[in-house]
């Protein structure tokens, strides 16, 4: 075998490699799930808890939890969504385990209510009053998603 030829041999192997690491990278890129989106669409408080000064109040809530992938369905199991004011917890629930489908299920929507703590309520209902309460939520779940067949686990803290 002469020097040219190796060169091209070379030169075609090294270029079928590229090819075929090109492909697997876009492959990759199509495939690849992505996380779903959560986004609270709507968060009332009663105004009963707000006039009483009694300890008692409540927030409800709508979440709305959508999955962009195309291809792969999403298994969530119990998922837990808290309400902070500051570092204080106002507020948790617990939200059963769910399937999200691909197609026209791909939205999911949550609306519930969640009891306050009594003693964090009293500085956000004062705080509501006031125009300047910042409210943060934090969601923990694990999901599972679904193609082909196969199961991949994640965690998610948001």
């Amino acid at each position: 075998m002469c020097e040219s030829e190796k060169t091209y041999y070379y030169a075609c192997v090294l270029e079928t490699l590229a090819i075929l690491g090109f492909l697997a990278f876009f492959l990759w890129l199509t495939f690849h799930p992505k996380s779903p989106s959560y986004t609270i669409v709507d968060i009332t408080i009663p105004k009963s808890g707000l006039e009483n000064r009694d300890q008692n109040g409540s927030i409800v809530y709508a979440l709305e939890i959508k999955n962009s992938n195309t291809y792969y369905s999403i298994y969530y199991d119990t998922s837990l969504l808290t309400f902070y004011y500051g570092q204080d917890k106002v507020a948790d629930k617990t939200i059963p385990p769910f399937h999200q489908g691909t197609g026209t299920s791909r939205r999911h929507t949550v609306i519930d209510f969640m009891d306050a703590n009594p003693q964090v309520w009293r500085v956000v209902r004062s705080s509501i009053s006031n125009s300047t309460a910042e409210l943060k939520v934090t969601l923990l779940t694990r999901i599972r998603y679904k193609t082909w067949g196969t199961k991949r686990h994640h965690v998610l803290d948001l």
